[in-house]
């Protein structure tokens, strides 16, 4: 089998039988096209050695500068990708005999502080009274993730019939066809969603999604991210907010408030308690109220 229709195949068995969201089969596609493209002719999967991937990851890091995250990414693809071509065909598996040794790099989560979340809430608020109504709801849904911790793929997924008639949960439709409860406890919150629950479902039904955009068409990931950089601007701080910092900081605010790490990882939709656990690593602010508590130099004279 060539590659080029070994990697059609692949992403369609991902789409179909794993069921990968969009944005996971368009990183797929870009990670195995680029070692595709590196090899230069399309060549049969069977052909592909170890020296290649040698000389790929060469490539990747002496070459293009590409950062050793990047090219962990790429090779953790490319593994999986000849994983099930092997599985197909009797074909090699050019990862049989070849390992790869780079040193992995804990990156602590970019988290807002408290003082940032008031901020972006309050530019959120300011902003959303010059905006037309179909773009307030952008306020909701911030304070939706900031609130649970949802991914933003996973916001502009959630139907009429995903949210509960009294507004304290909604379904989500999670990475892996992992389905999960979130709940909902702030009641100005449950107030606000369950008006853009009626306004919805009087337009369209309980099968319309419920953050659409001017066009009354389901909001999308990058939708979201543009109007989060745009009202962001309101806040004092200028920092650049993206989604996923919503998620981090909403799982570092549930740790910080003593809340059992097992339900953080539920409600994040984590399937390893170790993703969860690197939340424990960034309480800076549960540790220096700790730190001030404790004020080792003042016990001294007691």
């Amino acid at each position: 089998m060539l590659i080029s229709s070994a990697v059609a195949e692949y992403l369609r068995y991902c789409a179909i039988e794993r069921q990968l969201s969009p944005h996971s089969l368009q990183a797929y596609a870009v990670d195995l096209n680029d070692f595709h493209g590196f090899l230069g002719v399309d060549r049969s999967v069977g052909s592909v050695i170890g020296a290649d991937l040698g000389a790929y990851l060469f490539d990747l890091l002496e070459r293009r500068k590409l950062s050793i995250s990047t090219a962990r990414r790429r090779f953790a693809c490319l593994r999986a990708f000849f994983r099930r071509t092997a599985a197909l065909e009797p074909a090699a598996d050019p990862f049989r005999g070849w390992r790869l040794e780079l040193p992995r790099r804990k990156r602590l989560p970019r988290c807002l502080s408290r003082s940032e979340v008031r901020s972006v809430l309050s530019g959120l608020a300011s902003a959303g009274g010059m905006m037309p109504s179909s773009s307030r709801s952008v306020s909701v849904a911030v304070r939706l993730m900031v609130a649970t911790g949802i991914r933003v793929g996973e916001l502009c997924q959630i139907v009429v019939a995903d949210v509960a008639p009294e507004g304290t949960r909604i379904r989500i439709r999670g990475k892996g066809a992992r389905d999960r409860e979130v709940y909902i406890s702030d009641p100005g919150l449950r107030s606000e969603l369950l008006q853009l629950l009626d306004t919805r479902t009087k337009q369209s039904g309980k099968g319309t999604h419920i953050f659409v955009n001017r066009l009354q068409r389901p909001m999308r990931p990058q939708s979201v991210r543009l109007a989060l950089r745009r009202y962001s601007e309101f806040s004092s701080g200028r920092r650049r907010i993206t989604p996923h910092m919503l998620r981090h900081t909403a799982a570092t605010l549930l740790i910080e408030r003593g809340v059992d790490i097992r339900f953080v990882q539920k409600l994040l939709g984590h399937s390893s308690i170790s993703t969860t656990e690197i939340y424990t690593h960034v309480s800076d602010e549960a540790l220096r109220v700790s730190l001030e508590k404790a004020d080792v130099l003042a016990n001294l004279a007691a």
